[in-house]
C-alpha cells in the first residue's frame, strides 16, 4: 500500500511540478506528517526531491529527473489501455499524437504488464458516438481551437436556429464534445454561451488577445449548463396511461429515465400506470407518442389527444381511399 501511495506521490510532483504539503496530503488522503515520512523515503532511495519553506515554497523535483510507470499495477494498466482514439481527437487532428502518446506508455511498462495491454484492447472496446449518428462538418474547428488555444478573440458567423446567419466577435473560452458533436463555450457582453460548432460557417482568430476569468471551470460550467438546458426543453408534461406491455422498455424509449415509473401511480384494474412525461413541445410529444401506437393513451393536455386523433384520422383516410399498385 505505502508503495502505491510512494509512486503516486512521485508521479504528482513529476506531472504538477511544485505543491505545499498539504496539497499532497489532501490529494493522496493522508495526513502531512506522513507526507513528510514519504519524502524521506524517496530522498534516502534516491529520488532527487527538494523542500523549500516559506511562502512560495513547497516540495518538488530536481527538473531533470524523470521516472519511467514501472510501477503501475494490472488493474491501472488495463484500465489505461482501455481507452481507444475518441472521434472528436481525430477531428481536432491530434488523433496521432495521442496515439503516439499511447505507445510511448506502453514502452515504458515492463515487459510483464504489456500482456495487460494486450488482453485490454482486445476485450473492452469504448465506442462513444449513438447509433445512426452521422459525423456533422465543423469546418470551423481548427479556427476556434487555435483561439481558444491562445486566448484570442474570435469572429464567427453562425446560423441561428431560424436560419439567419449572425455574425459575433467572441471571447472562446473553451471546447466541448458531447456524443462526438462539438460545442464552442463563449463569452460575450457579460455572459457565457454555448453554440454548436456545426451552426458556424465562418471564424476567424483576431489578434487582440482576452483576459480569461481565473475562476472559470469549463467542466463545472457545463455540467451546470446542461442539466438547465435539459430542463428547458422539457417543458411540456403529458399526463398518459402506460399498457403493462411497455413498461419494460419505457427507460429505454426515453433517453434511460430510470425515474419514470418511480413517480407513476399504482397500476389499475388493467395493470395500466398513469405518469407524467416530459417532451419539448406538443409537436415532439406527437411524434414519439404516435410511434409508440396503442401502447399510451394521452389523457391531458386535451390539445395533444385531439391533435393526435387527427394525426390517425388523416392516416386511415390516406391509406384507405389509395389502391395498392
Amino acid at each position: 500500500m505505502r508503495a502505491d501511495r510512494l509512486l503516486s506521490l512521485l508521479m504528482l510532483l513529476q506531472a504538477r511540478g511544485r505543491m505545499t504539503a498539504e496539497d499532497l496530503a489532501a490529494e493522496l488522503e493522508v495526513s502531512v506528517r506522513t507526507i513528510y515520512r514519504d519524502l524521506t523515503a524517496l530522498s534516502a532511495s534516491g529520488v532527487p526531491v527538494y523542500t523549500e519553506r516559506g511562502p512560495g515554497g513547497g516540495v518538488g523535483l530536481v527538473e531533470t529527473y524523470r521516472t519511467t510507470l514501472t510501477g503501475l499495477t494490472p488493474d491501472e494498466a488495463r484500465a489505461l489501455f482501455m481507452v481507444s482514439i475518441p472521434a472528436p481527437l481525430l477531428q481536432l487532428g491530434v488523433g496521432r499524437e495521442f496515439q503516439t502518446a499511447m505507445r510511448k506508455l506502453s514502452a515504458a511498462l515492463p515487459e510483464s504488464k504489456r500482456q495487460e495491454e494486450f488482453q485490454a484492447r482486445q476485450r473492452i472496446h469504448l465506442d462513444s458516438s449513438w447509433w445512426f449518428q452521422s459525423g456533422e462538418a465543423v469546418p470551423c474547428l481548427p479556427a476556434m481551437q487555435q483561439a481558444v488555444w491562445n486566448d484570442r478573440y474570435l469572429r464567427m458567423t453562425y446560423r441561428s436556429n431560424f436560419g439567419a446567419e449572425v455574425e459575433q466577435v467572441v471571447a472562446p473560452y473553451g471546447l466541448v464534445a458531447k456524443a462526438n458533436l462539438w460545442h464552442l463555450v463563449y463569452a460575450r457582453r457579460g455572459g457565457v454561451r454555448v453554440v454548436r460548432v456545426s451552426q458556424a460557417v465562418a471564424a476567424e482568430m483576431l489578434p487582440e488577445g482576452f483576459t480569461r476569468p481565473a475562476d472559470f471551470d469549463l467542466a463545472a460550467f457545463w455540467e451546470a449548463w446542461c442539466s438547465e438546458y435539459e430542463l428547458d426543453r422539457t417543458t411540456y408534461p403529458v399526463q398518459v396511461r402506460i399498457s403493462p406491455a411497455l413498461l419494460p422498455h419505457l427507460a429505454g424509449d426515453f433517453g434511460g429515465r430510470t425515474d419514470l415509473l418511480a413517480q407513476a401511480s399504482p397500476p389499475d384494474a388493467e395493470g395500466w400506470l398513469t405518469l407524467d412525461l416530459p417532451f419539448e413541445s406538443l409537436p415532439a410529444a406527437r411524434t414519439r407518442l404516435l410511434g409508440l401506437g396503442r401502447s399510451v393513451e394521452v389523457l391531458a393536455p386535451e390539445a395533444l389527444r385531439k391533435s393526435l386523433v387527427d394525426f390517425a384520422e388523416q392516416v386511415v383516410a390516406f391509406y384507405g381511399r389509395r389502391k395498392k399498385p
